[in-house]
């Protein structure tokens, strides 16, 4: 910046008493010139350039200040959010309108690490203030160096593999401790999909924005967190409206994806069987219909694959939802045909009364692992959220040589997307066949309460909680003696229920198990025939 253009700037402003700015190339070439009021001034929407991750944009922003303030939050905003070369504020001397002091500040190429370590960790570099004609700063070797240590810092932070790497986010108007237990179990979620989690951040407000859930503010430093930490993608621990993807689309070129969303895409990325995958496209579909919109601000235009993102247009919207349509009634005949089919096959196992037992659970709860125990089968068990989607059934002989049906069934989780639960619903049906449930309980997890109930709750909105269950608490052998007994006397105070503890991974502890399935069993199929010689009786009577 040269001291003639320095005191043109501020003899300008002086005259209008308002903010002027212009915005220089690297060449020198002024690209804009933007006047505002005597308090700010407005820089032009960039959301439409990309800019890549290790460069700036390629042009600083030289602007007046009438008061004689440094450069303020908002010039710091817009410097880490336009990714900007430099952010210029030239004081105007109120008397004869010279310029003052010139404040300068750049961004830092701090890595990942250092601002997570650093508790007080600035993106901002500061140069010296000086008057125009004292400048003295190589401004071309200052950007080339600072692109390069950038260049080198986002190698280095991607060595680890091409993951996506996010930023999970909470917001809140009840208890943090709610809150924070809810975000560990998004970050599960988050691993389980594959994905990096670079940092955890939570707002608690009296009410959530409709617009941008997140208060402006609190959304402008989460921008700038995801720059400095090299984020691809803001995931929300809430399900997001049309209207919020929409807006936090606008604000960003970032990915924004909700709980929702993460669930749908770890659910495509078990599913094996051709059911499984077309149950989870359905969920994914009729997640998608309400927010498809027009032009490159939708959100699933920041989505590879995403439908809805392929150009701007009306018409074009409107083919692309009449599509998504036809693709739902295609699918949900599709399901309604495999609905039939299970059906029949639920028939030839009543014709030969094999009894049916579910287990059902939590995700990650050891269901898969204990149908291997009992059965001596190999079905995949992962210490992973989802990692069983398609449903094994395998027969088991009990002590009491009575030959039963066991299923093993799609994990459930809190706030499971409705549009996924009604896909799976042909599935889960296999569940209200049961003679009994198992209802599987991680134990060793310090959620398990909330889990269960959360459990209860789904079963209860299926219209299966009146099928008799057993409480198996799993995992028993990572848990202490006194607290594993606490907790049994606490659930079998608590209602009409059995409860046994076991280890899914320790054949000895499942005997207790097998017995109480066996006398269960028996006490059902006892009443069973004595209501059908009671009625056989009835009809004698009547004859």
């Amino acid at each position: 910046m040269t001291p003639e253009f320095a005191r043109q700037l501020a003899e300008l402003s002086h005259e209008t008493r308002r903010q002027i700015g212009a915005l220089v190339d690297r060449s020198g070439h002024v690209e804009y010139v933007m006047i505002g009021d005597n308090r700010r001034i407005e820089l032009p929407d960039f959301k439409r350039i990309r800019v890549a991750v290790d460069r700036f944009r390629g042009l600083r922003f030289l602007h007046t200040h009438l008061r004689g303030e440094g450069l303020t939050p908002d010039d710091l905003t817009d410097l880490a959010l336009l990714r900007l070369d430099l952010m210029v504020a030239i004081g105007v001397n109120p008397a004869d309108g010279f310029p003052g002091l010139v404040n300068a500040a750049h961004l830092l190429p701090t890595t990942a690490v250092e601002v997570r370590t650093a508790s007080n960790a600035t993106p901002y570099g500061f140069l010296p203030p000086k008057i125009a004609s004292q400048i003295d700063v190589d401004f071309l070797s200052l950007i080339n160096s600072l692109e390069e240590e950038m260049a080198r810092n986002r190698h280095v932070s991607r060595q680890d593999g091409r993951k996506d790497r996010s930023i999970l986010v909470g917001v809140t108007s009840g208890p943090i401790a709610d809150a924070e237990e809810s975000m560990a179990e998004l970050q599960e979620l988050a691993h389980s999909a594959g994905v990096v989690v670079q940092d955890k951040v939570i707002q608690r407000r009296q009410a959530i924005d409709p617009r941008t859930v997140l208060g402006r503010g609190k959304l402008d430093e989460l921008l700038i967190r995801s720059l400095q930490l090299g984020a691809d993608i803001l995931v929300f621990d809430r399900e997001l409206t049309p209207a919020q993807v929409r807006s936090l689309s606008e604000a960003t070129d970032l990915k924004i994806i909700d709980r929702s969303q993460l669930i749908l895409d770890i659910f495509s990325q078990r599913a094996q069987s051709s059911e499984g995958k077309i149950q989870v496209e359905l969920a994914q579909l009729k997640y998608l219909l309400p927010r498809l919109i027009a032009g490159q601000d939708s959100a699933f235009s920041r989505l590879a694959g995403g439908i809805g993102g392929r150009g701007p247009g009306e018409t074009k919207l409107e083919m692309d939802r009449r599509r998504v349509r036809d693709r739902i009634n295609r699918l949900e005949k599709e399901i309604e045909s495999q609905r039939l089919r299970r059906h029949e096959r639920r028939k030839v196992r009543t014709r030969n009364n094999l009894p049916v037992v579910s287990i059902v659970g939590y995700t990650n709860a050891g269901k898969s692992t204990l149908l291997n125990a009992l059965t001596n089968s190999d079905v995949c068990a992962e210490q992973r959220m989802f990692a069983t989607l398609d449903p094994t059934s395998r027969r088991l002989r009990l002590p009491r040589e009575q030959e039963i049906i066991v299923n093993d069934t799609v994990g459930f989780i809190r706030d499971l997307p409705p549009g996924l639960l009604s896909a799976f619903r042909a599935t889960l049906e296999e569940i209200g066949d049961s003679r009994l449930l198992i209802h599987l309980v991680d134990v060793s997890n310090a959620r398990w309460s909330q889990q269960r109930h959360s459990v209860e709750r789904i079963l209860e909105d299926l219209k299966f909680a009146a099928i008799p269950s057993i409480l198996a608490l799993n995992k028993a052998d990572l848990v202490d003696g006194e607290t594993l007994q606490a907790i049994s006397r606490q659930l079998a105070q608590g209602g009409n229920r059995e409860v046994v503890t076991i280890s899914a991974t320790n054949q000895k502890t499942l005997q207790p198990l097998l017995e109480r399935i066996g006398e269960m069993l028996s006490q059902d199929l006892g009443l069973k025939v004595d209501e059908r010689n009671l009625d056989a009786g009835r009809l004698s009577r009547i004859a």
